[in-house]
């Protein structure tokens, strides 16, 4: 199968890699914006040629969208509008409603599969890509009953190579649920990084003292605005939803500190600890 990808970073090389290395995908084709990021691709075997954006779709079977969500939004119509009903389209993006919104009246709209694979890291370009990134994660498929079958099972095919378990919803309970444990977890590590550098001005400090818990839960503050900024203002609504429960057990420990309520921190924190049996 050909295949066309549409961004050559993070996401868009790890998914190549695999489909490469199980021999799904037999020509691939990178579509970027930037041509370092292209030029590094070629040389990591990422991909097989690069080309413009007109000629990469409509020489591929199967295209794949991996940029960020409003650039995704932007272009979708017009990848539809080059491809013929052979050809599968399907994105990686991690907002849903905003992009199946962009497409719902477009003749070819069940060429298109809504995909979310649940996976990602703070770094970005192709070579962060990695062959086996996604094995054991989740691969959520959005409105799977506005695609057509055989794209359907194109993407099922790839969820299937890249070794994670399908989810099905629509799009709408998608963005709610990726609010809830994956975007306000950048928000908080963004903030936490933020309130470190304001109150902790001596840089060599934080590097020495740093503990690995500080350092796991600021990771995320590493990931790029490029990416995020797009999915905080394509779930807007859903995020300031949770960004505000989140707030308010802000406030309930900083309550229980200002009162020296520590029987109620111990609530607090023991409540917390339920998260434990359903993540382990």
């Amino acid at each position: 199968m050909k295949i066309a990808i549409i961004g050559t970073g993070l996401i868009g090389g790890s998914i190549a890699l695999k489909l490469r290395e199980k021999d799904f995908a037999s020509h691939i084709i990178g579509i970027d914006k930037s041509e370092k990021h292209l030029e590094d691709a070629l040389l990591l075997k990422i991909i097989d040629e690069k080309s413009d954006f007109e000629n990469g779709i409509k020489n591929a079977d199967l295209v794949i969208i991996s940029i960020p969500v409003d650039a995704s939004r932007k272009i979708l119509p017009s990848v539809l509008d080059l491809i013929d009903r052979k050809q599968t389209v399907m994105d990686v993006g991690s907002t849903k409603s905003g992009i199946v919104n962009s497409i719902k009246n477009h003749p070819k709209r069940d060429r298109f599969v809504a995909f979310h694979p649940m996976w990602g890291t703070e770094n970005s370009g192709p070579e962060s890509a990695k062959t086996d990134s996604f094995s054991g994660k989740a691969a959520v498929i959005c409105d799977q009953e506005n695609s057509a079958e055989d794209a359907l099972k194109t993407v099922e095919k790839i969820t299937e190579i890249l070794e994670m378990h399908p989810i099905y919803m629509n799009a709408a309970d998608h963005d709610i649920h990726t609010a809830y444990i994956s975007h306000i977890s950048h928000i908080t590590s963004y903030a936490l990084a933020n309130t470190v550098l304001e109150k902790e001005r001596e840089e060599d400090t934080i590097f020495q003292l740093a503990s690995s818990g500080f350092s796991s839960t600021v990771r995320l503050a590493k990931s790029h605005p490029e990416m995020w900024v797009p999915i905080f203002k394509q779930n807007k609504e859903n995020v300031l939803d949770v960004l505000n429960e989140h707030i308010s057990q802000l406030r309930k420990f900083k309550s229980a500190l200002e009162k020296e309520n520590y029987q109620y921190l111990e609530e607090l924190i023991r409540n917390a600890n339920k998260i434990r049996g359903i993540l382990e």
